[in-house]
This record gives structure tokens, sequence and C-alpha cells, in this order.
């Protein structure tokens, strides 16, 4: 169901609760900015989640209050996943939702990461 991105943070939201560890999740990769992990729903042959340790609940949340060393930090970890993966020289894409309009669906700044194969056109053409 998707959300509004404009709401207060919900620490109850699943990726909270990933970050906290109480709910299990396989890590790919981990910093002080960010935690990485497959996407239990994937969309591609490679499906990341990559997600802030921060309380943000989407992209316009996090670009108008992370500091900057959070903000580069998480983009720095989004390429590091991109690379440890082989992605970059192929190709890859980066998907952040937001809120109700871009279809997000958990109250938490997610990027996804797809790769490993072709993916076609963005936007399902008409």
């Amino acid at each position: 169901m998707p959300i509004d991105a404009a709401r207060p943070y919900d620490d109850q939201n699943i990726f909270a609760k990933i970050l906290r560890g109480e709910i299990p999740s396989t890590c790919i990769y981990q910093d002080e900015w960010a935690y990485a992990f497959p996407d239990i729903n994937p969309q591609a042959k490679l499906h990341v989640l990559v997600i802030p340790k921060g309380a943000y609940v989407s992209w316009d949340d996090f670009s108008a209050h992370a500091s900057a060393e959070e903000i580069a930090g998480f983009i720095r970890a989004v390429g590091h996943v991109a690379r440890a993966h082989d992605l970059v020289a192929p190709g890859y894409r980066l998907l952040a939702n937001v809120g109700a309009h871009g279809g997000q669906e958990v109250p938490h700044l997610h990027v996804h990461l797809f790769g490993g194969q072709p993916l076609g056109p963005m936007i399902a053409r008409r």
C-alpha cells in the first residue's frame, strides 16, 4: 500500500526493524551510514535494497534533513554495492520511490539496485 512521504517517520516500519535486528535479513553490505540486503521479492536477477541507517521517510526527507556526511556516506554505500557486484561496466538501475504516486510502500528511504541482466525501458510504454 503506497504511503504518504510527508508523514513523520514511523520507527515500527519493516526496515527500522531490520536495522534493529528484530527481523532477520541477509547483509550484503554495511557501514556506519547504510545497510544493504536482497529484496525478498526480486524484480531482476540482482535486486538489492540499500537503506540509510538514519530515520528518513523518503528521498525528499533525506535530501532536506540529512547531514552532508550522511548523504555522502549513503551514496558511496550504494556505489560500493554496485561495484562489488561488477555492475558498473554492464550497467544497472537505481530506483527510489517517493510517496503514493511514486509507489513507495515502506516509509523508510530505500534505493532499489537492479542489475545482472538487460532491464529494458524504465517505465512500460503504453
